[in-house]
């Protein structure tokens, strides 16, 4: 692997459940943007968004991300918003492959079941169509990425394969 293998796509899209499968199989490391700044920050994703909001969280994303160009190859997970800053996608790629794993929202929420509520986005009587708005929101973002899976079908260990397939390959699709 010359550079990052970037995931990308929706909350429930699968980054989090298949990227560490991926990273063993790849023998590198794993790392989760939302874990990481929880742990940096000492509060979870949705305090974070409670006391300091989106942008904050934005900005601490952008600055993980900055950091990470210098650091060896691994697999990255960062959150489904993070392809909407502009630039952050751009600051690791190239030499990263950026791999967008396409979900529908119904598949998503299911994916998530009662973690969706967590989810400072998907907060709200309605999350089924706060995923849909998201997609609509951020989907030409996620097709910029070098790559595209549907996940829909696929068990995660499939999906792991796949993207190890795809990274593989080194083309764009």
């Amino acid at each position: 692997m010359k550079g990052h293998l970037i995931l990308v796509g929706l909350p429930g899209s699968g980054k989090s459940t298949v990227g560490p499968l991926v990273a063993a199989a790849l023998g590198c490391a794993f790392l989760d943007f939302d874990v990481e700044i929880e742990r940096r920050e000492g509060s979870s994703v949705q305090e974070i968004f409670a006391a300091k909001g989106e942008a904050h969280f934005r900005e601490i994303e952008r600055a993980l991300t900055m950091e990470l160009k210098a650091a060896p190859p691994m697999v990255l997970a960062p959150g489904g918003g993070w392809i909407t800053s502009s630039g952050n996608l751009e600051l690791l790629s190239p030499p990263a492959t950026s791999l967008y794993l396409s979900v529908s929202p119904g598949v998503a929420l299911s994916r998530m079941g009662e973690a969706a509520a967590a989810r400072p986005l998907l907060t709200g009587a309605a999350p089924l169509a706060a995923l849909q708005r998201l997609l609509e929101q951020r989907e030409q973002l996620y097709l910029q990425a070098n790559h595209t899976l549907s996940t829909d079908l696929l068990a995660p260990p499939d999906v792991a394969v796949r993207i190890i397939e795809l990274a593989g390959a080194g083309n764009r699709d």
